[in-house]
């Protein structure tokens, strides 16, 4: 079966930053899922996470996003992958940009990207969500759980 990837990003250190990390923990706490699946806080790892990501067919990537409104929430696919990391919110995303152009170098890409996220409201230095971020975990949780679902991959509620 296909490696898949769910991969939460951001800084905790920095309020709503951190959402991508925040949702992989939720989804961590209410789900077990099949061996082929791996579901990591990636931080602020950057070009680290390369070895999470090889051998990996399919991606979710959580994360802060950038956008005019905050709090808004959205599902990005196909060729608009390439467009969301034209727009970086913060460093790691360089990071995880250059994770993926190695694969590809490597002939090892990953065939499938989906990116989940949220526009923050507040990167001040601070460990928690703000309320309006925090209320678009729910749904980003069903949305990547629909996500592995239309790939054929069943987790069940912990």
């Amino acid at each position: 079966m296909a490696k898949t990837v769910v991969l939460g990003v951001g800084n905790i250190l920095l309020s709503d930053e951190g959402f991508g990390v925040r949702v992989a923990e939720a989804l961590s706490q209410r789900f077990r899922f099949p061996d082929a699946v791996d579901v990591l806080d990636g931080g602020t790892l950057g070009i680290e996470l390369m070895r999470f990501l090889d051998g990996a067919e399919r991606l979710i990537l959580i994360d802060a996003i950038h956008g005019p409104e905050p709090g808004s929430f959205r599902i990005i696919q196909g060729d608009d992958v390439r467009l969301y990391f034209q727009e970086k919110v913060s460093l790691h995303e360089m990071g995880i940009q250059e994770v993926l152009a190695s694969l590809v170098v490597m002939e090892k890409p990953i065939s499938e990207i989906v990116v989940i996220g949220v526009v923050p409201q507040s990167l001040e230095i601070g460990l928690d969500l703000t309320p309006l971020v925090a209320s678009r975990i729910d749904e980003a949780v069903t949305s990547v759980i629909r996500q592995l679902h239309d790939w054929g991959l069943e987790c069940t509620a912990r």
